[in-house]
């Protein structure tokens, strides 16, 4: 007896440090959840009888219990934005029945490799969902610019590459953008419309004393701005570009830039005030922001050929 004791001891033992390290290693898989952030979304998934959710905002409860469980588990999980018109092409291609549990999970291990994601933070759900919907829109307008650029073909004259020589010119651009700013922090947006869609690239960015210092830029964020603007370049239509800084004891400075027949064109300061005090929607005039000074554009495409 004493003998079958020890041996249950050991059998148990032995189950228990499995567990364990099973545990520990569970931590060490990533976990990713597709979110279906749009009610619109939400109902068209509704006609699948395995999704089991028949209310958005209770669905998106759910989820958020789902994700703050595997946080205080040390799993460090991504949301991927779930796309039903993306899911259904997804299935049909690939011979999946979209009606079960399976086919999600497949689409949304696809996602994480592809999509629109973004690591969870803890926050609420209700501050995730527009994130998420930001990070969709950047991710689809930087897929869009790039494949504008890659259609650009080459110059009839020089045989280069416009989309690259673009991309390079708009690269320079940025980098005169920084120094012509100066110290402080800088927020720049540059619109470009398409026959598709309107273009839209943000960035903010930090600049120090030392002019030999890279300014500070969150993320990916320049190569997005990089890639729109080089769009605009290429594609040689119109659009523009708006540089605003923020200095401690100075008043906010704004400069404009217009795209035109594949160039940056400075703004004058007239035209600064009028774009910035124009309603884009009605064209009626708003009043000017106090604490702002409207400055023309500075050189920022250089010299040389233009394609």
């Amino acid at each position: 007896m004493p003998q079958k004791n020890n041996s249950t001891r050991t059998s148990t033992t032995t189950r228990t440090v499995g567990t364990d390290r099973r545990r520990r290693l569970r931590r060490e898989v990533p976990s990713t959840v597709g979110l279906l952030a749009d009610a619109g979304d939400f109902a068209a998934m509704r006609d699948y009888r395995s999704f089991v959710f028949d209310d958005h905002r209770d669905y998106l409860r759910h989820v958020e219990g789902l994700l703050r469980s595997l946080a205080v588990q040390g799993i460090h999980t991504t949301v991927a934005l779930f796309d039903p018109e993306e899911y259904a092409d997804f299935c049909a291609e690939s011979g999946h029945d979209p009606d079960t549990a399976e086919a999600r999970t497949r689409f949304t291990a696809e996602l994480a490799g592809s999509g629109a994601v973004l690591p969870y933070a803890g926050q609420p759900i209700d501050d995730l969902v527009p994130l998420l919907v930001d990070e969709a829109v950047r991710q689809a307008t930087w897929e869009y610019a790039t494949m504008l650029l890659a259609e650009a073909g080459t110059c009839a004259d020089c045989g280069e590459d416009i989309g690259h020589a673009s991309f390079e010119r708009a690269a320079a651009a940025l980098r005169r953008l920084m120094a012509g700013a100066g110290p402080g922090r800088h927020h720049l947006v540059c619109s470009v419309p398409t026959e598709a869609e309107q273009l839209v690239a943000v960035l903010h960015a930090e600049t120090g004393t030392d002019p030999e210092a890279p300014p500070r830029i969150e993320g990916r964020d320049g190569l997005d701005f990089v890639t729109v603007l080089a769009a605009g370049l290429a594609l040689g239509g119109s659009g523009g570009l708006v540089l605003r800084s923020t200095t401690e004891d100075h008043r906010d400075r704004v400069h404009g830039w217009r795209l035109d027949r594949g160039r940056l064109t400075v703004l004058s300061a007239a035209a600064v005030f009028n774009a910035y005090c124009t309603d884009a929607d009605t064209g009626e005039p708003v009043a000017p922001e106090p604490g702002v000074e409207y400055c023309p554009g500075f050189e920022v495409d250089g010299p040389g050929p233009h394609h």
